[in-house]
């Protein structure tokens, strides 16, 4: 660290292992409830040089957002810029404007965005790699949107664990403009931090809004795209469990026996509550509103609805949709099973999770628009246009039952790309064309590529050649901050292989599981030496 004097001579494995351990330790002082101690931990964590350049290089060179600038036009671009930034940022407790920006939305209406400027975009992920450890020690196991180490394949995983045995009543649940309602001091009083860090998150909440010409100041409601905004919209809903368990505690009956037929799942703002009375989830819709009510928030009538995973009710239909995925359940051809596998199951539904009709109609429409807005382009520049749209949306789906959409997007593919040859020669005969711009290899005619020297050099990637693969849910409350390198290497690892290289993404320690497994038998060899002496 003495010896850094420009961008080039940061070792980034070095300042992330720094940042990761401090991390550890205000995760285990949260755990154990020791405040002070945890901050003076954030604190130092805040002032270290490793956070300042993690931060800087998270949002001028990986981030998504490094080109968009604030209301002061700014972007850091250059090595020495980013040094210079690093060097002098600090949690003052101010904060620049924010520009405001609308994206659509699918139902036709329009989100805001608010884009911080650079600087305060730097302050506030120096600020989340603080705050973050502190609250993952505090959040829900059922919590999944924005939070490490969770994805949405958790959050519908834990759908398919509640209903496999028995289908249920859903309330499908939504709130309305949730980011730009939260109550400014609620939030503050919740977030449980030390005056000078509740100084600058209030900054952030305060920060004026350009909108066009107009100017204003927000008295409710988190800026949109900001860093630190996911983190604080999940602080500002934590404890939505524990006000269902507190309901579900007060039913007759056995108490764990009742919180077990009780599932509850949140992604961000959205969230449902699997449970078999119907009557009690709509005593439950009365609990979430009542918790919602001092948070300044309430639930969206239009989007809220109780529907049955597998019977259909008055005008709902069976089944709904969550994060993209349709989840419906449906009685098992049994006779079928039987006559394959010649054994009987006391199961008699099946539950399907597959792609949503919506995402598949704006799926569809991507490709589609893709491939004529590249009529003129040459076929290696289309593949690369095409490829990442493609291998970006299968990866996502692949988990959940798919293997028949990819085979129709692969069909709806082909069809247009087809048009987009017969569009470039209009004359050329049929075989011709096909000859052109689809190769031959083992006993697949129809690779659409680029052959040189009687190898396709280049190839368009397929929905159906991304393999399905079953994916494993978290397990509780774990962390990545839990320092247990095995789970998290086990959880990483593909298809439980051996020596098979695990880099662990926040200290990017370099392990094989091997090497894994025989740390954790030293660590139980020297445990067995100490009780003996």
């Amino acid at each position: 660290m003495e010896n850094i004097n420009s961008w080039e001579d940061i070792q980034w494995p070095e300042i992330e292992n720094t940042v990761y351990r401090l991390q550890l330790r205000i995760y285990k002082a949260a755990i154990t409830k020791e405040l002070e101690k945890m901050y003076k931990l954030q604190k130092l964590l805040i002032s270290s040089k490793s956070a300042k350049y993690l931060s800087v290089k998270k949002v001028t060179q990986d981030n998504a957002g490094k080109k968009t600038p604030g209301v002061d036009n700014k972007l850091i671009k250059t090595s020495k810029q980013r040094f210079a930034l690093a060097s002098r940022i600090k949690l003052d407790g101010k904060s620049l404007p924010i520009k405001r920006t609308y994206i659509p939305k699918p139902d036709g209406n329009e989100r805001p965005l608010g884009i911080p400027t650079i600087e305060d975009r730097v302050k506030q992920m120096l600020a989340y790699l603080a705050l973050c450890p502190q609250w993952e020690a505090n959040f829900e196991a059922n919590s999944y949107g924005f939070r490490p180490g969770r994805s949405v394949n958790d959050a519908i995983e834990s759908i398919f664990l509640g209903i496999s045995k028995k289908p249920k009543w859903v309330l499908n649940a939504d709130i309305a403009k949730c980011f730009d309602r939260i109550d400014h001091k609620y939030l503050l009083d919740k977030c449980q931090t030390y005056p000078e860090m509740r100084k600058q998150i209030q900054a952030w909440l305060k920060a004026g809004i350009l909108d066009g010409r107009e100017f204003a100041f927000p008295e409710m409601g988190t800026p949109q795209n900001g860093v630190i905004s996911p983190l604080l919209g999940n602080i500002a809903l934590h404890g939505m469990r524990k006000s269902i368990d507190n309901y579900i505690n007060s039913l007759g009956g056995h108490r764990a026996n009742n919180r077990q037929a009780t599932t509850f799942v949140r992604y961000a703002d959205d969230f449902i509550i699997m449970h078999p009375d119907r009557a009690t989830l709509e005593n439950l819709k009365g609990v979430i509103q009542k918790f919602l009510q001092p948070i300044g928030l309430e639930l969206n009538p239009k989007k809220t609805q109780i529907v049955h995973t597998y019977e259909s009710s008055g005008k709902n239909l069976a089944g709904f949709t969550f994060l993209g995925f349709d989840i419906i359940q449906r009685r098992r051809w049994r006779r079928m099973r039987k006559a394959f596998y010649k054994t009987q199951t006391d199961q008699i539904l099946i539950t399907l999770i597959t792609p949503s009709k919506e995402g598949i109609k704006r799926h569809k429409g991507k490709i589609k628009e893709t491939i004529r807005a590249h009529r003129g382009v040459s076929q290696k520049r289309l593949i690369q246009k095409l490829n990442p749209i493609v291998r970006g949306w299968a990866l996502s789906k692949r988990s959940q039952s798919s293997a028949d959409v990819f085979q129709k997007l692969d069909a709806y593919l082909w069809l247009h790309l087809w048009k987009w040859c017969k569009h470039r020669h209009r004359k050329m005969p049929k075989m011709k064309l096909k000859n052109k711009y689809w190769h031959s290899e083992g006993k697949n005619n129809w690779i659409f590529g680029i052959k040189k020297d009687d190898k396709i050099v280049s190839r368009l990637q397929l929905h159906s050649k991304i393999p399905i693969q079953c994916h494993n849910k978290i397990k509780g409350t774990v962390s990545p901050f839990d320092d247990n390198l095995i789970y998290w290497a086990a959880r990483t690892c593909k298809n439980g292989r051996k020596n098979v290289q695990v880099v662990h993404k926040h200290c990017h320690l370099q392990k094989t599981k091997e090497d894994l497994r025989t740390i954790q038998k030293q660590k139980a060899i020297s445990k067995k030496k100490r009780i003996r002496t």
